[in-house]
C-alpha cells in the first residue's frame, strides 16, 4: 500500500490501543477463532506478527465440564500469546458458566461465546449460529458466564443472522450487551454463506450504532485496504481477520500498521515464508508429538501457496510420515528459492 494511503488512514483511530473490559490491547487487529487452525502455536506466531488479540478455536463447553481429556488440550496457553481469548460453544447457561470458570482458570484473558459457527454438528445441537434464533437465551448465557468469571471479560461473536428471514444481529447484540458482554464481533454474512460471498458492512454499522460496547468487524478482510474500508463504512472499533491470515500472519501486522498510520512493513520474502513454515512445524511437533504431523500439512500448504514449485513440494509433504523429512525437504526448497 502506498504512503499516501498510510497518511490518509492515520486519523482512523485517535489511539492505536484500546480495551475490552479490563484487558488492554495494543492495536485493533484481532485474529479470528478458526476450528483446526488457531491452536496455541499459530496464536503465538500471530501475536509475534502483529495481532493485538488472538482467539482460540471453538471449545465444547459440555465436553469441558465432563472433563474430556482431549478437549482440555484446547486450554493450553503459551505466555507469549497474551492477550488471548478462548471461545466456548454451547446452549445451556449453567454448563457455559461452569466451562467459563475452567477457561478463566486456564489463564484466558477473555472468554468468547460462539454464535456464528455454521457447521451441522454444532447447529444441530442448538449451538453456534443456531443460538441467534433465540436472543433471550443468548442473554441468559452471557449473564451466567459474566456472573461466573467476572472480572474476566465475556464477549460474543455472531453473524449477520441465521438467514435473510432472520437478520437479527442488532437484536442479539443488544441482548448480549444488556447481559454484560464486554465486546461484540460481527461477521457480516449469513449462516449458509460460511466464509464465502459478499459481506454486509451495513449490519456491522447497525450493531455499532445500537450498542455502547466495542464492536469488532469481521468478514472478507484480506488486505489492509479491506480493513480500512470496513472501519470507515461501519465505525467499528477493531477488525477481525480470519482465513486470509492462514499462511500469512504478516497480514495482521500490515493491517495494524495502516490503522495506526505507521508505514507498512515489507511483505515476507519467499524464503521467509518457508522459514515460518518450518518454525510453525517445529513448534507444533514439539507440543503435540510426531502423531500430529498430518494436522500440520494444511498449514505448510498455506505458507508456500503461490511460490514456484509449491504444488510439487506440497505433494511430497503429503506422502511423508516424519517431521524431520519434511523439514529437510523445506530447507532444500528454501535454499533453491531466489528472492
Amino acid at each position: 500500500m502506498d504512503s499516501g494511503t498510510t497518511v490518509e488512514t492515520a486519523a482512523l483511530f485517535r489511539e492505536a490501543g484500546w480495551r475490552i473490559g479490563n484487558v488492554h490491547l495494543e492495536n485493533r487487529v484481532v485474529l479470528a477463532p478458526m476450528a483446526g487452525a488457531t491452536d496455541s502455536v499459530f496464536r503465538r506466531l500471530a501475536r509475534e506478527a502483529g495481532a493485538g488479540l488472538v482467539c482460540g478455536e471453538l471449545i465444547s463447553a459440555r465436553a469441558l465440564v465432563m472433563n474430556n481429556r482431549r478437549t482440555e488440550r484446547y486450554l493450553r496457553i503459551d505466555p507469549a500469546e497474551h492477550p488471548v481469548s478462548l471461545q466456548l460453544f454451547g446452549s445451556d447457561p449453567e454448563v457455559m458458566a461452569e466451562a467459563a470458570e475452567k477457561v478463566a482458570a486456564a489463564g484466558a484473558d477473555i472468554i468468547d461465546v460462539n454464535l456464528g459457527c455454521p457447521v451441522p454438528k454444532v447447529i444441530g445441537g442448538g449451538d453456534g449460529c443456531a443460538l441467534m434464533l433465540n436472543p433471550d437465551l443468548v442473554g441468559r448465557i452471557v449473564e451466567a458466564m459474566v456472573r461466573a468469571v467476572s472480572p474476566v471479560p465475556v464477549t460474543v461473536k455472531m453473524r449477520r443472522g441465521w438467514d435473510a428471514a432472520h437478520e437479527n444481529a442488532v437484536e442479539v447484540a443488544q441482548a448480549a450487551a444488556a447481559a454484560g458482554a464486554a465486546a461484540i464481533a460481527v461477521h457480516g454474512r449469513f449462516r449458509h454463506q460460511h466464509h464465502q460471498g459478499p459481506v454486509d458492512l451495513g449490519v456491522i454499522a447497525a450493531v455499532r450504532a445500537a450498542v455502547s460496547v466495542p464492536v469488532i468487524g469481521n468478514g472478507g478482510i484480506s488486505s489492509p485496504a479491506d480493513a480500512v474500508r470496513m472501519v470507515r463504512e461501519t465505525g467499528c472499533d477493531a477488525v477481525m481477520v480470519g482465513q486470509a491470515a492462514l499462511g500469512n500472519p504478516w497480514l495482521l501486522g500490515e493491517i495494524a500498521a495502516v490503522l495506526s498510520g505507521r508505514p507498512v512493513p515489507p511483505p515476507p520474502t519467499q524464503r521467509e515464508r518457508v522459514e515460518m513454515a518450518i518454525r510453525h512445524l517445529q513448534a507444533f511437533i514439539a507440543l503435540e508429538g510426531e502423531k500430529a504431523l498430518p494436522a500440520m500439512r494444511k498449514h505448510l500448504a498455506w505458507y508456500i501457496k503461490g511460490i514456484p514449485g509449491a504444488a510439487r513440494i506440497r505433494d511430497q509433504i503429503n506422502h511423508m510420515e516424519r517431521s524431520d523429512e519434511v523439514i529437510r525437504l523445506l530447507r532444500q526448497y528454501q535454499e533453491a528459492l531466489s528472492d
